[in-house]
């Protein structure tokens, strides 16, 4: 079948607007809705791609026979738009699907866990840039080197951000599979960690038998099935691949030797500072080095890395102020960013904003965020952000907020964030989550900043 419009239903997703533009790359008519316009809809418009902000089904090209559509598991089965693709024979695919297929036909590098996997996809992607040899690469943030979400080359090597969310990571067979970690998470789908770990296991067994599957110690995957070669990788544990001589510098920032089955690279340094970009750039040069990577091309591309927005993303670091704002929206997320705060901010005070995302989540984790959270010295806290879920009776912000031991917490709405963080004085500053809190970025900069 010849399409020739591709038509996105969630376009303004981070995955989903890599695949957009991948379309309009290749040359395609794009469009698209979505329920709100943001910083990366604005882009997507600025590059001749049509979004619009209302469910309508006039928007929806009339051509079925040479349209396809994309939809995210992300918006809610009772879009008007959705119901309308199905009755009317459209071709329809999940972006996980549509990712599968472009893999299909590359050498596929994919990075799953149920956190650190967007950082490490960005870093491989740098350095395979960086090293002169190129890659395709679908990233779940915005890379600071890049500015973009999707890297085109016409090496056929694909670069993955593997998604656990609604199983999206069963899609891909990759040649080299890492993976990050298997806390667990996305509860609403596989209702219990044996059911999410299951899922890991058979992604880990989709990895082609010639290939290789990284593993982080010490993180529970099941290997039954296996085929591809299984090697572990750490912060510093001595294993396959793992750092050592690490030395901390100024500003949080790390000069490290990588250690790995055939090779060392010595003297390491990562361009963002935080002991857990030690562990990414481990990571990262794991997957790199068994590609086949130069080792001394892969010391160069991680001096020069600049990190992703929203992940660990440092805006103002004077003596008086500093601002970081931080995707996290799990808690062991929170904890590794206060970890790393405390780390390159030693004796400060830490306040942080958090607006937790999805009730499912808020219900399943509160006491694990409650004690991410009690690291910090003072706590705002925004209502849950619902994404696409309905309300759950009882499940609240305070269900996290009444069992931190932090003294000096806060809840409050979006509408009087700003006046309630201008009444405090502030010295670091991090704002936490996957919602929409990201709007505040701009304005909480140009406050602390005058």
């Amino acid at each position: 079948m010849d399409y020739t419009h591709y038509y996105f239903i969630g376009i303004g997703g981070i995955g989903m607007s890599a695949i957009a533009r991948y379309f309009k790359h290749q040359g395609f008519e794009v469009s698209g809705y979505d329920r709100t316009p943001s910083p990366l809809t604005a882009n997507l418009e600025s590059e001749g791609i049509k979004v619009h902000y209302q469910d309508n089904i006039d928007f929806i090209p009339k051509d079925v026979e040479h349209t396809f559509v994309i939809y995210t598991p992300a918006i809610p089965e009772s879009l008007n738009e959705l119901a309308y693709v199905r009755s009317h024979g459209y071709a329809l695919v999940k972006r996980s699907r549509a990712l599968g297929e472009i893999a299909r036909g590359q050498e596929c590098l994919a990075v799953a866990g149920t956190h650190g996997k967007t950082t490490t996809s960005t870093m491989l992607s740098h350095i395979l840039t960086d090293s002169g040899e190129g890659c395709n690469a679908f990233l779940g943030g915005i890379s600071k080197n890049y500015g973009t979400n999707l890297l085109l080359s016409t090496n056929k090597v694909l670069v993955a951000e593997a998604d656990e969310f609604d199983r999206s990571f069963l899609q891909l067979f990759p040649h080299i599979a890492l993976i990050t970690s298997t806390d667990a998470d996305h509860l609403d789908i596989y209702n219990d960690r044996a059911t999410m770990l299951e899922a890991f296991g058979i992604f880990a067994s989709q990895v082609e038998a010639g290939g290789a599957v990284i593993i982080k110690k010490g993180v529970e995957v099941p290997q039954k099935g296996v085929s591809a070669k299984i090697y572990q990788y750490s912060y510093n544990e001595p294993c396959d691949f793992y750092a050592s001589d690490i030395v901390p510098l100024e500003g949080g920032y790390f000069d490290f030797t990588i250690n790995c089955p055939e090779c060392r690279i010595a003297h390491c340094r990562v361009g963002v500072p935080g002991w857990v970009n030690v562990e990414n750039a481990v990571a990262a040069s794991s997957i790199a080095i068994l590609h086949g990577t130069d080792p001394e091309k892969i010391r160069e591309a991680l001096k020069s890395f600049s990190g992703v927005k929203r992940r660990f993303d440092i805006h103002i670091n004077t003596p008086q102020r500093a601002y970081i704002d931080d995707y996290a929206h799990h808690p062991n997320e929170i904890k590794a960013a206060i970890s790393s705060m405390r780390n390159i901010f030693p004796g400060r005070k830490l306040c942080g904003i958090f607006q937790p995302h999805l009730y499912t989540r808020t219900r399943d984790f509160a006491d694990d965020f409650a004690q991410a959270l009690s690291g910090l010295d003072s706590l705002i806290m925004l209502p849950i952000y619902p994404a696409r879920e309905e309300p759950i009776p009882g499940v609240r912000s305070e269900m996290i907020l009444d069992k931190t031991t932090v003294k000096d917490k806060i809840l409050t709405d979006k509408e009087h964030l700003m006046e309630i963080l201008a009444s405090r004085p502030v010295d670091c500053l991090i704002t936490f989550g996957a919602g929409d809190i990201d709007r505040f970025i701009e304005p909480i900069e140009r406050w602390l900043k005058e």
